[in-house]
């Protein structure tokens, strides 16, 4: 049930992201979630996008070296202490996070969250048993 992420290396200069989201933009391709890390001279772009074979074949065919990598998406109660549950759930299976970013879609009572673990059967299976709902491809596509 994981959810696919499109991992894309940019150069750090000025104008690059701006490409990349016009890029999308053009080929009617809706960003769902981002998130952005960055060194000296490149950066690393993590999107969840509403069609990620548009995006991949757009990006590609402006040059962009891309990755796919399945991350779970998770949805939890906008209110305190519901990620620091959901963490918790993760840590108590033995499950390293190794990054989070939350979508920028919200709905009016949950927040959706990306988690990037090494098992992701095993963080969904740990997460519905304690009560969270998975996000799918297809909750992405009705965002």
């Amino acid at each position: 049930m994981a959810i696919k992420q499109l991992t894309i290396f940019v150069e750090n200069k000025q104008g690059t992201v701006a490409s990349i989201t016009d890029t999308l933009a053009d080929n009617k391709v809706n960003l769902r979630a981002l998130s952005i890390a960055e060194t000296e001279t490149f950066g690393i772009l993590r999107l969840i996008v509403n069609d990620e074979e548009t995006a991949k074949k757009a990006l590609s065919d402006k040059g962009y070296l891309i990755q796919t990598t399945e991350v779970v998406g998770v949805k939890i109660g906008d209110e305190p202490g519901k990620l620091s549950a959901a963490l918790s759930v993760l840590d108590s299976a033995g499950i390293n996070l190794e990054y989070l970013y939350a979508f920028m879609a919200r709905t009016e009572k949950h927040a959706y969250v990306v988690l990037r673990v090494a098992d992701n059967n095993l963080a969904e299976a740990a997460l519905e048993k304690a009560g969270f709902h998975m996000i799918t491809d297809a909750d992405i596509k009705k965002l």
